[in-house]
């Protein structure tokens, strides 16, 4: 192998596409996540620089300022309500949405407003309907 081709090229991808390894500001993470809506579409092929840049993407949304007060919320939370409300916010559902799973809306905001927990029924629900394992919805 010829490192010297390897590293020239490195020079110019980080060049032209820094961001994939590390994220400086709100622009650059704006590119990161429009860069990976691109590759998910062929995961196989592009999945070592997927993985590269979601640990970028990651390691932002951890430490920005713009995502202190969203972090603090939820490492307040019950973790099955704070994947809940993950869930409901990626797939854009309102409570109402999740009359199969849970029940009925106002028992769907209990549970989100800590004073009902989620159930063992519940979660195998979820899991079933979101593909996810049980596994995340435990401390």
């Amino acid at each position: 192998m010829n490192f010297s081709t390897v590293k020239a090229k490195a020079v110019d991808f980080f060049n032209e596409a820094g961001f994939v390894s590390h994220i400086y500001d709100e622009a650059d993470y704006a590119k990161a996540l429009k860069l990976m809506d691109e590759l998910i579409d062929d995961y196989d092929t592009y999945r070592p620089l997927i993985e590269v840049l979601s640990a970028s993407i990651e390691k932002w949304e951890d430490e920005a300022d713009c995502f202190a007060e969203f972090n603090q919320r939820i490492s307040e939370l019950d973790n099955g309500v704070a994947v809940l409300k993950t869930l409901m916010d990626q797939y854009q559902l309102k409570a109402e949405d999740l009359r199969e799973e849970i029940g009925s809306k106002s028992l769907v905001s209990m549970i989100l407003n800590g004073s009902r927990n989620l159930t063992l029924e519940h979660i195998q629900a979820l899991s079933k309907r979101f593909k996810i394992s049980p596994a995340v919805f435990f401390s």
